[in-house]
């Protein structure tokens, strides 16, 4: 049976470092659009520079970019035996159309990270990524380089204390129905995001052994 995750949460919630760490226990990908559009920024392509400036200015990228880009990905053969869903999706349009992506794939195991607005602002403002490969430097690390390919660590625009709460605000104003959405279905789980990563990721690798999986409609 495929094992498809989704992660929701806010920005600096710690979805990606749960993603990487849940796709390498079920042995399944981790997908994120936000790596997928910082590649497309880093190259220069035009859904790059449109990105960039939507991603600068604190707001979510649409759903006419974001669901081909989705829909491509999840087609691919890595992720014929499962995937773990980062940033995707975080609107209840989006939920839908990844329902419609997901018909006779098997069901989907839903787990969003609620963390308080100050820690992620916190979080958020002392963040560093590799400039070459988007990876997160150590928190409260000192390290100049990246370890997984030795580029420089810088804080990424978006993660200024002014568009980090302008991000939250959209967050939450778009997602609060996502959440609703799947609330209200089988496989939902809401887990404390901030405690230590490993008590995190106890409790959803707990949450999906427990839960069962979102039915198709």
């Amino acid at each position: 049976m495929a094992r498809n995750i989704i992660l929701l949460g806010p920005p600096g919630a710690g979805k990606g470092t749960q993603a990487e760490r849940l796709g390498r226990t079920y042995g399944v990908p981790k997908i994120s659009t936000g790596d997928m559009l910082r590649e497309a920024v880093a190259a220069g392509t035009p859904l790059g520079r449109v990105a960039r400036e939507v991603m600068e200015a604190g707001r979510l990228v649409g759903d006419d970019v974001m669901v081909p880009i989705v829909e491509e990905r999840l087609r691919r053969p890595d992720a014929a035996a499962g995937f773990v869903l980062d940033g995707f999706p975080r609107t209840v349009a989006q939920a839908s159309a990844l329902d419609r992506m997901l018909a006779g794939r098997g069901g989907v195991t839903v787990l969003q990270l609620v963390v308080p607005e100050e820690t992620i602002v916190a979080r958020l403002s002392g963040r560093r990524v590799c400039a070459a490969c988007g990876a997160n430097a150590a928190p409260g690390g000192h390290e100049a380089t990246c370890g997984r390919c030795g580029g420089g660590f810088v804080q990424r625009a978006d993660d200024g204390e002014l568009v980090a709460r302008e991000r939250l605000r959209v967050h939450e104003a778009q997602t609060a129905p996502l959440v609703a959405y799947y609330r209200r279905r089988p496989g939902f789980t809401a887990v404390d995001g901030s405690q230590s990563p490993d008590a995190v990721e106890r409790e959803l690798r707990d949450a999906v052994a427990a839960g069962a999986p979102v039915p198709r409609r």
